[in-house]
């Protein structure tokens, strides 16, 4: 940073950082199995960098000496701090926090090689201040052999520091010099790091955090040169992370506490008691908590003397687990495909198909914001939805109206139809010729089901709690079990090749032992599909 330099010039390089590190932001989520496979190192290490961001913009288009550089990096600081998710983010805060610390003191130096080298090392150590005994092969190891290079190649430099007329792309010439043998040394750790830390080596993966500082320090060279620094993918697990001894605990619980006088360190043991992964970071004034725990309340109360709990987030690691699980299953296209589903059968059939399910409980009735969240967590280009209830349409649409991905809702209203259209999913053409194969499909099926009646009927067909058997929406049969899922079949079976029967969760009679007859050449499917309220859910072809 130049003493006359402009502030939008540095929230540009940040921004390019932030930029390559968002576009591989599930690449790295995916890659995370330390300390627990929760799967969203990189959305906690955007999010940090995206609240120094929203600062910097807060003063963009002023001067450095205009603002005050001790304004700026404390800005910068304070904002990592309250920006901070999760173990990776809470990392990086302090990262930022540190080198922040040394460019405040060092009022009118330029940022030269000299003062990178003093930032680092600087940054190095505060980080560490907040997890006392790290593994190694983590986030903090490829920051540490970064700073290594970075310190070995100084003496190699032609020039270390810069005098105060210095253009700027002399600086930014100089900077990008170090900077790139940082990024060669952090490369070589990462990939070093499953030799480090067993856990990753046994799962096939390098670290998630490591990989989201090498983005990062890559998009700032990038942003120096003013060209795309290449940096290798890596792929997802290689097996299903386990739920390693840390997994015990449910909750990703973070907050800020705003006080005064505070002692960060005298809290961890007592956080400890509740959970772990504790950081305690911050300074008198505001501390960012974090940990892992079953008591999420019980950590904040004890806290609650000391000041305001603000910047509230607790993530269900659980359910990031079996999120990212969900997805690595789904074989990699252009289009993926949501569909709503209900009973554990339904979902590991759905699941076969190459549709990633997103669970619309007993009543088939998932909410905008947990399609949304599907929709994200599958991470596709573009997503058809399929929401297999008439009542789920509105709710799927408005979900895809929320997201930013190329999104369309295919208005299947059974989830026995879905089923059988799913064979016509093709993952690599686009989502517009998805929809257009998924419609047609649809259209080609019947469909029908046996429920118990939820009361008596009004014309006196039949009682409460009697079979009682539907074509689409029409009642066609009732009485027996045995005798109205017959009857239901051979009306929808007429002139269809085969006909497929999903036995739900409640039916008291196997399938495979009812007398179902069917005419001569049409082939009978039947599968568990374990749904709730349907006896039996059926689709004929």
């Amino acid at each position: 940073m130049k003493a006359d330099a402009s502030i939008e010039r540095f929230r540009r390089v940040v921004t390019t950082a932030y930029g390559h590190l968002d576009e591989r932001r599930r690449e790295v989520n995916d890659l995370n199995v330390f300390p627990v496979a929760d799967g969203d190192t990189g959305d906690n290490m955007a999010l940090t960098l995206q609240a120094v961001i929203e600062a910097l913009q807060s003063v963009d288009g002023r001067q450095v000496d205009e603002v005050g550089r001790q304004a700026i990096v404390d800005a910068v600081a304070h904002a990592a701090l309250m920006g901070a998710r999760g173990n990776s983010g809470v990392i990086l805060s302090q990262i930022v926090s540190g080198a922040a610390q040394v460019l405040a003191e060092r009022k009118g130096q330029l940022v030269d090689p000299e003062l990178v080298r003093v930032a680092l090392m600087k940054a190095t150590a505060t980080a560490r201040q907040a997890i006392p005994n790290p593994a190694p092969g983590t986030m903090l190891t490829v920051l540490d052999e970064m700073t290594d290079a970075i310190g070995d190649h100084i003496p190699e430099m032609e020039k270390i520091r810069l005098d105060p007329g210095a253009s700027d792309d002399e600086q930014d010439a100089l900077l990008a010099e170090l900077l790139e043998v940082a990024v060669d040394a952090g490369h070589a750790a990462l990939e070093r790091t499953p030799e480090q830390l067993p856990v990753l080596a046994e799962h096939g993966v390098v670290d998630a955090g490591g990989y989201g500082l090498l983005l990062l320090v890559a998009g700032i060279l990038a942003g120096l040169r003013g060209q795309a620094v290449e940096v290798p993918h890596y792929d997802p697990p290689e097996t299903t992370p386990s739920h390693h001894e840390d997994s015990r605990y449910r909750w990703c619980a973070n907050f800020v506490v705003v006080g005064e006088a505070i002692d960060p360190q005298m809290f961890v043991p007592r956080l400890e008691e509740l959970g772990d992964s504790v950081m305690v970071v911050g300074d008198r004034d505001a501390i960012r908590v974090h940990v892992h725990t079953n008591q999420r309340e019980q950590a904040k109360a004890l806290f609650a003397d000391l000041g305001e709990i603000t910047h509230e987030d607790h993530a269900d690691m659980r359910r990031q687990i079996e999120a990212r699980d969900r997805r690595l299953r789904v074989a990699p296209g252009r289009t993926g495909v949501i569909a709503v589903a209900a009973g554990a059968g339904m979902r590991t059939l759905l699941e076969g198909l190459g549709a990633y399910v997103v669970d619309g409980g007993p009543t088939l009735n998932p909410s905008p914001h947990e399609l949304l969240r599907g929709i994200e967590d599958l991470g596709a280009p573009e997503v058809i939805v399929l929401p297999n209830s008439a009542n789920v349409i509105l709710a799927a649409q408005q979900a895809a109206d929320l997201s930013d991905r190329r999104v369309v809702v295919v208005p299947s209203t059974s989830q026995q139809a879905a089923l059988v259209a799913l064979v016509e999913f093709d993952p690599e053409l686009d989502a517009g010729e998805n929809a257009d194969r998924l419609n047609v499909a649809l259209g080609e099926v019947r469909t029908g089901a046996v429920a118990p009646a939820a009361k008596p009927d009004p014309q006196g067909r039949f009682l409460r709690g009697d079979a009682v058997g539907f074509e689409g929406a029409e009642i066609v049969a009732w009485g027996g079990e045995g005798s109205t899922l017959s009857a239901t079949i051979e009306r929808i079976a007429a002139g269809a090749e085969i006909v497929t029967v999903l036995q739900g969760a409640d039916a008291r009679i196997p399938t495979d032992e009812l007398p179902i007859d069917l005419p001569d050449g049409v082939e009978l499917e039947v599968k568990r599909g374990g749904q709730p309220h349907y006896w039996w859910l059926i689709a004929a072809q």
